[in-house]
């Protein structure tokens, strides 16, 4: 068993939906769907496997507001993409305590989406003047929402690309002069 398959087994336990993807149409290795209370055990054993946090943001769509994460390793060219959706009333586990880098990202969404990061050390307003806290500037009208399939591309899709197509193994050595991460 190959690294990525051994921390998607991993992964799987928490548990979580994780698929591999190509890298070369979607951007990263590995694709996680996690359950709310799932993101802080997920983050954490990424933390444990050297993995960083590269940014979280959110994108709001039909039927609720997904905080989208993504990871990356040094030790090797590992990408993973992790979506959560939003509880009703509108909060979400932090992940600042794991990875402090979240800390800003956590606050930035909750200045644009008015989601709260719970447990999260100092949840104030970033961008946002104190008088525009309650603005909440990218969500969507009602009927503009899409559903989320909608605006994802689906695994079949052509990419416009002049290179040719190869799903690599995360971790497998890039042909000289090809760095991809």
């Amino acid at each position: 068993m190959n690294k990525t398959d051994h921390l998607i087994n991993e992964l799987g336990r928490l548990p979580a939906a994780v698929n591999r993807v190509d890298y070369r149409q979607q951007g990263y290795h590995l694709e996680a769907r996690l359950q709310a209370g799932q993101v802080p055990a997920f983050a954490e054993l990424l933390r444990q496997r050297e993995f960083y946090l590269v940014f979280v943001s959110a994108v709001h769509v039909s039927p609720a507001i997904e905080i989208i994460y993504q990871f990356a390793c040094f030790a090797r060219p590992c990408r993973i993409l992790a979506r959560s959706t939003v509880a009703a009333d509108g909060t979400l586990p932090s992940i600042a305590n794991i990875f402090d880098g979240a800390n800003w990202h956590e606050r930035e969404t909750r200045d644009m989406f008015g989601v709260v990061f719970t447990g999260h050390p100092g949840l104030e307003l970033l961008l946002l003047p104190e008088e525009e806290a309650d603005l909440k500037p990218l969500l969507k009208e009602e009927g503009a929402l899409k559903p989320a399939d909608q605006i994802r591309r689906a695994p079949d899709e052509e990419v416009q690309d002049t290179k040719p197509s190869t799903t690599a193994e995360p971790g497998a050595k890039e042909p000289k002069g090809e760095h991809r991460q």
